[in-house]
């Protein structure tokens, strides 16, 4: 049985070193899994095969050995009945039966043998299967978490740095750009009269609202403080200068 033995080279091979050797880990994975799967259905029908055959010896050797009791008994009822003769007959039957109950019994026990190992090796693959198929998971998931590190560091890999270097130097000519133009809306405004400002400051605009402040303070019976105070400064004058 060649797939037997091919099976039994894929799972006694060092799997992990194989997949570490391959160029697509999980691809080589997969297809482990296929021809193992594939192979489980093989052995699984010529187990079938297998057990059938034993079924079929087994009921020759019954029929063999139920001939066997039959033509016994025979042969005792023709002795109980004294016909020795009859006996005779019977009893070559029986020996005859027994010869060819003896080699169907030799044919069954080869059978069960073969099926018994049959039934062994499927359960074998099976468990095998299964364990290719828990690997098989294994392997996806570390493929999924390389193939996510592999992005991870082609992301990382770029020098974002650089670039906002570049936009910091571009913000910097726009704002240098801005400050020209302000400068230039400065200097084309209107060049202002220092006479014209120093009129305004003499305008006396400021004598008119004292007064009006001076008269609020009397309307409301309030002693105007600045009074006192330019006595005191008077006072002070005639005393400094005698």
């Amino acid at each position: 049985m060649g797939i037997i033995s091919r099976f039994a080279d894929i799972m006694s091979a060092n799997i992990n070193d194989l997949l570490d050797r391959a160029e697509d880990p999980k691809k080589m994975a997969a297809q482990y899994l296929r021809e193992a799967t594939n192979d489980l259905a093989e052995v699984k029908k010529e187990t079938a095969s297998v057990m059938a055959e034993e079924k079929r010896c087994l009921r020759n050797y019954e029929e063999d050995a139920a001939k066997v009791k039959k033509y016994e008994n025979l042969a005792r009822q023709a002795v109980a009945a004294g016909n020795d003769n009859d006996a005779r007959v019977f009893l070559a039957e029986k020996n005859k039966a027994a010869q060819t109950a003896a080699t169907s019994k030799m044919a069954y026990e080869a059978a069960k043998k073969n099926a018994d190992k049959m039934r062994q090796l499927y359960t074998k693959l099976s468990n095998d299967v299964s364990e290719l198929q828990s690997r098989l998971k294994n392997v996806q998931a570390m493929a999924a978490v390389a193939d996510a590190q592999k992005t991870v560091a082609r992301m990382t890999s770029k020098d974002y740095a650089s670039g906002i270097g570049k936009f910091d130097k571009m913000e910097a000519r726009i704002q240098a750009q801005l400050d020209e133009s302000t400068a230039a809306m400065e200097l084309s405004e209107a060049p202002t009269n220092e006479a014209d400002e120093l009129a305004a400051k003499y305008a006396g605009g400021g004598a008119d609202v004292d007064a009006d402040l001076a008269a609020l303070k009397a309307e409301m019976g309030m002693a105007p403080t600045d009074a006192s105070v330019e006595d005191e400064l008077t006072a002070l004058k005639e005393s400094v200068c005698g």
